[in-house]
């Protein structure tokens, strides 16, 4: 399965009222969607009346973000550490599962600051403990406790960026509305997955090709320990799916 259908198959999975219930109207607001992925949430702000543009590096999922042809969207291929010249700030900035691509979210985030408006709105969404389920053999959490910890050193991504939001939108001076948890029924759940749940995951765990390099011979007994959790009835998600929404001072 392609990454554009691994994406589809997300949205079923995600419910974003709570979030969007903090935010101001978004009757013509221009809105930043970074890390835009397909456009799933594009969509939703433009449904509720705001004027999105849509930036991501994958030029495939751009592609197929434009091929839905939104009202009100505008998607292009873009670095978001240098993000596109806007010849006025936006009202608000959305970065769902985004965030934990930049282990040095700090200056990322402030270059993205500068996009925003007085008084404009930041929505940040990202996913703590990606790996932390229950119950998984003691090898098994050893295996992916290595990799996070590898993935961080090197730069590559923050599986527990998610704690860490609320901290960096503070040293920013961000006026933060409200950080919290939301339900997720791929990764934050109890009890069995379901069967279209456990097969998002097992292509995930294809997906991310360096777990086979650093498992190696462990990685077929790690991966099928880690979905047999996962498809337990006792199983228990540690993982946490927190969302903050924060005002831009001034």
């Amino acid at each position: 399965m392609s990454l554009v259908d691994h994406y589809r198959n997300q949205r079923a999975w995600r419910d974003w009222r709570q979030v969007l219930a903090e935010l101001p109207s978004l009757g013509g607001a221009r809105v930043l969607d970074l890390g835009c992925g397909i456009g799933d949430q594009a969509e939703v702000l433009c449904g509720l009346g705001a004027k999105v543009l849509g930036v991501d590096a994958n030029a495939t999922v751009i592609d197929a973000a434009r091929a839905r042809r939104i009202a009100g969207a505008e998607f292009v291929v873009g670095d978001l550490r240098n993000l596109p010249v806007s010849e006025q700030p936006f009202d608000g900035l959305w970065a769902s599962f985004t965030a934990a691509y930049f282990p040095d979210l700090g200056p990322v985030l402030a270059s993205w600051q500068q996009r925003l408006r007085p008084g404009g709105f930041v929505v940040l969404v990202e996913i703590d403990d990606l790996f932390a389920h229950r119950p998984v053999a003691k090898r098994t959490n050893e295996l992916l406790e290595r990799y996070v910890d590898e993935a961080l050193v090197a730069g590559r991504y923050d599986f527990r960026m998610g704690r860490k939001l609320s901290g960096h939108l503070e040293r920013l001076g961000f006026v933060q509305r409200r950080c919290h948890e939301l339900p997720d029924r791929e990764f934050a759940f109890a009890g069995a997955a379901s069967p279209e749940v456990l097969q998002a995951w097992r292509e995930r765990w294809e997906l991310m090709r360096l777990l086979r390099v650093q498992f190696g011979t462990e990685y077929e007994a790690a991966r099928d320990d880690f979905l047999g959790c996962l498809g337990d009835a006792r199983h228990e998600s540690l993982a946490r799916v927190l969302a903050c929404i924060a005002t831009q001072s001034g």
